[in-house]
């Protein structure tokens, strides 16, 4: 029990300190996953300053309020003036190692990053058995800044030390204490055991019986010299080629640990810290990572989402079977309907197929894929679907058999089902009026390659109930998706962003280029795909279909490249018929297609289009321009309230690089002046499409920025 209440001081409220006897435990508390920075900080060194002043205290309990020790240092303030007064993180670490008194971490949660760093500095590290420790700052484009590459490959050595710094990734409590990273495990009572090991050390150490063990002057991780060197050697080999920086200069750092006095290896990872820090790379990884956290932040948030046990997919075709697979992974029960026995059979086969490919590549165990196929429920009678809770749509896009299905589901479904169809090209309004039930019905968008690509688009009608967007929200999220909110509008975000893309390249091609060169300049830059090999990935079919619908209302007079059409039309519908924009007779990467080429040559000489040469950096500019012109149009519209949405859904769900953070996170780094001086440069090309979107003249005129948008 703690004799006295808290201290009182001007940072109280993230960090409290009380009195266990002769035992002060620091208490954090910044919700919600105590981020270091400046006012915890602050309030930290402020209250360590008293309790290691008190004669009264023998010892010093470091510990948390909530679910987190740590989650790390608070990104937020990055790039932010910083007050003077306030200590580094670094500072703050060395001030509890060379303490005069026992500093004990009771560590219940995530210890990850600058949190991980601070307990790597603690004299004894004590756990609770939900902890994490990891420290991930390669995900970000950093590397540890607080001593993390000094301190934890002294206790564990190198090999380990690389492991989780390399990867990111965290461990539980187990293997962080057989790794020698922490002392001790507690069951229950984590608080009260750091306390009573504070006192005892703080006991044995007055008595002369102990000495503070400071992790800078521990070896347990460098007794073997040629094996720390071998370990070192083997990282920097395997990530000579990476393309970002930050795993190199860890490297380098753990190298330090081992060459140089302690303080010069933390200055050595201070300068590589502050280096990594202004780079471009971790600029724009710093940004997706926030704004994946931003998308949280949407009008339905707080609503309570209704129960899920049940999930019907209804068509079984490419996308469906993903779908119904993913929903079966998180455990839910599936009913899988299609029209008829012949097209259940053929979806069933498709499921299975896609299951075995999932073995072979080692992403799913046989046993995992059983008990997956038995969560699988077939059946061709809409009627059983009234036992779902939730039913996503995932029929071919074509406006009549949707119509058709939705209002025969709208009929069998039970009154608090949830109705989600795939339909991106349906408004808001519309999306209600085929249902008949606009309060429980919204759209449901994943990317074609549903179970790798980690997004999904919500698109909410103007009369979608805030429980059922809670909803389908909490089902993307069991399914390890990113659920970004967007209003429902035609195209949705992804779509009309890809189509943007797609235009632009084929405007590239019919001037010139081929797609393999398109295909090629947008990877160089980080793309995962180009934009002719996602067709043929997902299939031409399915934008085809979209393009048909919207033939009626397209301007005559506006430029139109026809390839994609001649292509659809001649059977060649991408990887799965064996040819599309590529031919795939030598595996699955295709190659280049003479017989396009000759009809893209064809093409050029019917317009008049004399091919001219196009480089790579025409290429990538006018791909990025185009989709942050229509990133604009779409917030201009309010489809989403922040900028950064658009750059979650293309970094998560279409293949653009993450450490270049996001088409419209790229356009305000370089300025819409820049981004408006090209778009006029190119509109002799196809002026409606290059046309400069309303938004970004406001904006100039303005003196505002796209990420002022929603904030």
């Amino acid at each position: 029990m703690a004799e006295n209440g808290p201290a009182q001081g001007p940072d109280a409220d993230v960090v409290r300190l009380t009195r266990d006897g002769g035992v002060a435990v620091l208490e954090i508390d910044r919700p919600p996953v105590n981020a270091f920075g400046q006012a915890l900080r602050g309030g930290l060194e402020a209250l360590l300053t008293i309790a290691l002043a008190d004669p009264g205290i023998h010892a010093v309990v470091i510990a948390s309020e909530g679910r987190h020790f740590s989650g790390g240092a608070d990104i937020r303030e990055f790039g932010l003036p910083a007050d003077p007064a306030v200590p580094s993180m670094s500072a703050i670490c060395d001030r509890v190692e060379l303490a005069g008194k026992p500093v004990i971490a009771a560590i219940q949660g995530s210890a990850l990053g600058a949190g991980l760093e601070l307990a790597l500095a603690c004299h004894l590290r004590i756990a609770g058995p939900q902890a994490r420790f990891g420290l991930p700052e390669v995900g970000l484009g950093l590397c540890p800044g607080a001593g993390g590459t000094q301190r934890l490959p002294r206790l564990i050595g190198a090999q380990a030390a690389l492991r989780l710094m390399l990867t990111g990734r965290a461990i539980g409590p187990a293997e962080a204490q057989s790794l020698g990273l922490i002392d001790g495990v507690v069951d229950a009572g984590l608080r009260e055991a750091a306390v009573t090991l504070a006192a005892e050390i703080a006991a044995e150490v007055a008595a002369g019986r102990r000495t503070l063990a400071r992790t800078r002057d521990r070896m347990d991780g460098m007794r073997d010299a040629a094996a720390y060197q071998s370990a070192v050697a083997a990282s920097r080999a395997a990530h000579a080629k990476d393309r970002l920086p930050a795993a190199g200069r860890i490297v380098d750092c753990v190298e330090a640990a081992q060459l140089l006095p302690f303080d010069q290896g933390i200055a050595f990872e201070r300068a590589a810290f502050d280096d990594l820090r202004a780079s471009p790379e971790s600029a724009g990884l710093r940004h997706a990572f926030l704004a994946e956290r931003h998308i949280a932040d949407f009008p339905e948030a707080g609503s309570v989402p209704r129960l899920v046990q049940t999930v019907g997919v209804v068509g079984l075709g490419r996308t469906g079977a993903r779908i119904a697979l993913q929903m079966a992974a998180s455990g839910y029960r599936v009913i899988t309907a299609e029209r008829d026995a012949e097209a259940l059979v053929a979806g069933l086969e498709r499921v299975s197929d896609l299951q075995e490919q999932a073995v072979a590549a080692g992403r799913l165990t046989s046993e995992a894929r059983d008990r997956e196929w038995e969560r699988l429920t077939p059946a061709i009678d809409l009627a059983a679907l009234s036992q779902c809770d939730l039913v996503i749509e995932a029929v071919p896009d074509d406006l009549g058999s949707k119509s058709e299905v939705m209002a025969a589901l709208a009929a069998a479904l039970n009154p608090r089902a949830v109705f989600a169809t795939s339909a991106t090209f349906l408004t808001g309004d519309h999306l209600g009026r085929l249902t008949g039930r606009p309060a429980d019905t919204l759209i449901l968008r994943q990317p074609a390659v549903a179970d790798r690509a980690r997004l999904a688009e919500i698109g909410v009608g103007p009369e979608t109930a805030a429980d059922a967007v809670a909803t389908v929200v909490a089902v993307a999220k069991k399914s390890g998706k990113l659920a970004v909110r967007v209003a429902a509008a035609p195209g949705l975000v992804g779509p009309r962003m890809q189509a943007a893309l797609r235009t632009a390249a084929d405007f590239l091609i019919e001037d010139g280029a081929t797609p393999l060169q398109v295909d090629m300049a947008l990877r160089a830059w980080g793309f995962a795909m180009g934009p002719y090999q996602a067709s043929d990935a997902a299939g031409l079919d399915k934008d085809w279909a979209e393009r048909q619908r919207a033939a009626p209302g397209r301007d005559p007079a506006a430029r139109y490249v026809e390839l994609a059409d001649l292509l659809v039309e001649s059977g060649r519908l991408g990887q799965e018929t064996g040819r599309g924009y590529y031919i795939y007779d030598q595996g699955p990467g295709g190659r280049e297609d003479p017989e396009v080429l000759a009809l893209l040559a064809e093409l050029r000489a019917a317009k008049g289009i004399v091919a001219r040469p196009i480089g790579s950096d025409e290429i990538r500019d006018r791909c990025l321009a185009a989709l942050a012109n229509e990133g604009a149009r779409i917030l201009g519209e309010a489809v989403v309230p922040r900028a950064s949405d658009i750059d979650v859904v293309m970094v998560a769900g279409q293949g653009f690089p993450r450490w270049q953070g996001g088409p419209m996170f790229r356009a305000e780094a370089r300025g819409l002046l820049v981004l408006r001086a090209e778009l006029r440069r190119f509109a002799d090309q196809a002026p409606e499409f290059w046309a400069v979107a309303p938004l970004i003249d406001q904006l100039i005129r303005d003196g505002r920025k796209l990420s002022d948008l929603g904030a």
